[in-house]
């Protein structure tokens, strides 16, 4: 497992080390977001019903007792101080996300998340529910069947589940009801904002839009945040222009870093990582122990003994003796670093205590960010 992990990584910062040499360009639309163009998330509370047996307790779901009293009740039946006993009812939180610009009367998808003890939703429907933005305003009502992408199936010693059966997925399940009211007619100015911040990136990207329109319409005013000035000519053809900004393409820069998942044991690390002159030596030492047993008996014509089982241990030492002392000289490269520590038959999570180690020391020109 160790050696593949070590091919796999091996494999991945060669082709870094390869295309180091000359960045390749990207497009400013993968790198940027534009100013009010995002969607905005929605949350609503409602109840499933004709679920088989699988729903809440009502007993240890006051809230879904007190939902479905209500419901009732606006229905014109009166269910208050009654023994409800049904299984076949859920409280569910819905979730989606309004997409930039929606319009009255579009549809979107909902996800449909169990909030009481029940054990799936297979099979259930979701009843009217207002779906509600940050702002406490209502912005798509929904309602439908569910799809669950999992099942629990129980027997009298053993239950088994796929996936989560308490979560479902309603395709084109909310209707939109209320627009964002942003319109791109009416900006003068336009903020664009980089995903990965950089002083570099962000001035690049100024002189690349400029370049692009042949006159000044940009300006980095921080590492996040390019100001963009719409020219008149432009203001009616607001979609044009920024269809046109998206395409313009910048080469990008970042800080040199190495990000560790020690849960994992994942390195990933940057094309810019330089380690200074240092010598790195590292063996460990690992005592296995094998027990066996063998069984032991008397001769064939002895007069007397008993069959026995006797217990054998074989131990075995390595103390890391051909592991050897790796000097890596100064400036080197990502690929040089990497190929000495293979050198030594590090494994990854080895890999991830060297290069704090050499952090530490002073040698290591990279930030270290640990997950």
């Amino acid at each position: 497992m160790t050696r593949t992990l070590l091919a796999v990584l091996s494999v991945l910062l060669l082709t870094l080390h390869s295309t180091a040499v000359s960045a390749s360009q990207v497009r400013l639309k993968d790198i940027i977001e534009f100013e009010g163009i995002r969607s905005n998330p929605l949350v609503g509370y409602g109840l499933v019903v004709g679920l088989q047996g699988t729903g809440d307790t009502l007993n240890n779901s006051p809230f879904t007792q007190q939902s479905l009293e209500a419901m009732l009740e606006r229905l014109g039946v009166n269910t208050r101080d009654q023994n409800i006993n049904t299984e076949n009812v859920a409280a569910v939180m819905v979730t989606a996300d309004l997409p930039a610009f929606a319009r009255q009367g579009s549809q979107i998808d909902v996800v449909v998340n169990s909030l009481g003890d029940a054990e799936s939703l297979l099979g259930g429907t979701l009843l009217v529910t207002p779906l509600m933005g940050a702002d406490g305003e209502v912005y798509s009502v929904a309602q439908g069947p569910i799809i669950v992408g999992g099942f629990s199936a129980t027997g009298n010693a053993q239950t088994v589940t796929k996936n989560i059966p308490t979560v479902g997925r309603i395709s084109n399940g909310a209707t939109v009801e209320r627009e964002t009211g942003f319109e791109l007619a009416d900006m003068r100015q336009m903020r664009l904002s980089l995903r990965n911040p950089d002083l570099t990136t962000a001035i690049r990207v100024e002189q690349a839009i400029n370049e692009s329109f042949g006159q000044r319409i940009s300006k980095a005013i921080d590492p996040t945040t390019v100001i963009l000035a719409i020219p008149p000519s432009h203001q009616t053809e607001m979609v044009s222009l920024l269809a046109q900004i998206e395409q313009v393409t910048v080469q990008t820069d970042q800080i040199a870093r190495i990000v560790i998942d020690e849960k994992a044991g994942v390195i990933v690390m940057g094309r810019d990582v330089r380690v200074d002159e240092i010598a790195i030596a590292q063996g460990n030492l690992t005592v296995t122990v094998t027990e066996s047993q063998q069984v032991s008996q008397p001769n064939a014509f002895a007069a007397q003994g008993n069959t026995e089982v006797v217990d054998r241990s074989e131990i075995q030492i390595d103390e890391g003796e051909d592991r050897k002392l790796t000097v890596l000289n100064e400036g080197v490269s990502l690929q040089e670093l990497v190929d000495g520590l293979n050198a030594l038959g590090v494994g990854p999570r080895d890999m991830i205590s060297i290069l704090q180690t050499i952090k530490a020391a002073g040698a290591l020109q990279a930030e270290i960010e640990v997950m």
